[in-house]
């Protein structure tokens, strides 16, 4: 009993986490890249940057990944606990955000970021690489935002389905 409700209280921060990426994702999906666009491409790339160095100082990083570590951990207990009730909606959870958003952010959104850093003060350059990263990026962060936001749902339905 002791360790469903130490699962719960996880599931709780977790999601809580999720939440809040779910958020950010979102707003940068829904309008934050596309007024960075409007600003013209060296101002956009200029503005995308400095986000991209104040977020790696910033609680963004606690969060996206410490939710990502508890439900690493919550995906390892719902493989592992055969006797856990509703176990493969905790392991979907997890799952699901652990690839969705975190892995998608290391293997796409970074890579992206890292390119645009590079590009340095040729405006002609930096046009030329906005025009690519705001697509693909704004693409990529879209499965982030979903990712998150389903696995904040499946934690819920997990959730209830426990009291």
């Amino acid at each position: 009993m002791m360790l469903d409700s130490m699962i719960a209280l996880a599931l709780v921060i977790a999601s809580l986490g999720a939440g809040l990426m779910a958020g950010v994702y979102f707003a940068f999906s829904t309008f934050i890249m596309r007024a960075f666009d409007q600003l013209g491409a060296a101002p956009a790339a200029d503005a995308m940057n400095a986000i991209n160095e104040v977020i790696l100082r910033s609680w963004f990083m606690t969060l996206f990944f410490g939710s990502t570590l508890l439900y690493a951990a919550l995906t390892g207990f719902a493989v592992f606990d055969t006797d856990l009730a509703g176990r493969w909606w905790l392991f979907s959870a997890g799952l699901i955000y652990v690839v969705g958003m975190f892995l998608c952010t290391a293997v796409f959104n970074v890579p992206l970021n890292n390119r645009l850093a590079a590009v340095g003060d040729d405006d002609s350059v930096k046009a030329e690489t906005w025009k690519h990263y705001f697509v693909y990026w704004t693409r990529w962060n879209h499965l982030r935002a979903v990712c998150s936001l389903i696995t904040v749902a499946i934690s819920i339905r997990y959730l209830v389905s426990q009291t």
